[in-house]
């Protein structure tokens, strides 16, 4: 049942500019026997998050701040050079928050791709240092679904973390979030592939 689904449930016009080689690269991490039930990436581009209604004039608070402050340290002749090193780093990261952390994200979710197997979720992503991160069918205790109207959404693996997606424009900080497909096409399609998938599995182990 969950296989007749699969072509109803790629992610159309989502493909990122490395999708042939990010296709071999999930394809490497099969097992053999493993079936591909679907495949997919989250949404491309600069991606506004709801946390940003918070990050955004914060950051540029942050950012203006810091750079005022190490204007001011550059053209005072009587400023000591310790105010001068002391504001590169707050500088550094108030670039960082305004503009550095969407291209982190953008490039990070262009090197992403999602699965889901006969038997597991996998999850291939990582700018640089790469990581495969997968769960048995069978053994998914709790899946959970945000959907926008436009019918794309994220589907989250075990407990919804409170602090939702914050930290996945971080680098590395992600790791700490609960597994998810984020911003997937037709996610509710996905989710039923899922969760019939894991019913098949389910009942395999127990027969």
């Amino acid at each position: 049942m969950a296989a007749s689904l699969t072509g109803a449930s790629m992610n159309v016009g989502d493909d990122p500019p490395g999708a042939a080689d990010l296709q071999q690269e999930l394809r490497s991490h099969l097992e053999p026997g493993e079936r591909l039930l679907w495949q997919g990436y989250p949404r491309q581009g600069f991606l506004l998050r709801a946390q940003d209604a918070f990050l955004v004039p914060f950051s540029l608070l942050w950012g203006g701040f810091a750079i005022f402050w190490e204007y001011s340290a550059v053209t005072s002749p009587r400023a000591p050079f310790f105010f001068l090193l002391w504001g590169i780093p707050f500088v550094c990261v108030g670039l960082y928050m305004i503009g550095g952390r969407f291209l982190w994200d953008a490039r990070d979710r262009a090197r992403t791709i999602y699965a889901v197997t006969n038997q597991r979720v996998l999850i291939v992503s990582g700018v640089g240092r790469r990581n495969a991160r997968s769960l048995e069918l069978s053994t998914l205790s709790e899946t959970s679904l945000s959907e926008t109207a436009d019918g794309r959404g994220t589907i989250t693996f075990g407990p919804a973390n409170p602090y939702g997606s914050w930290g996945r424009s971080w680098p590395g900080t992600g790791r700490g979030l609960s597994p998810a497909f984020e911003g997937i096409a037709r996610a509710r399609d996905v989710l039923r592939i899922v969760r019939e998938s894991g019913k098949s599995a389910g009942d395999k182990i127990s027969s």
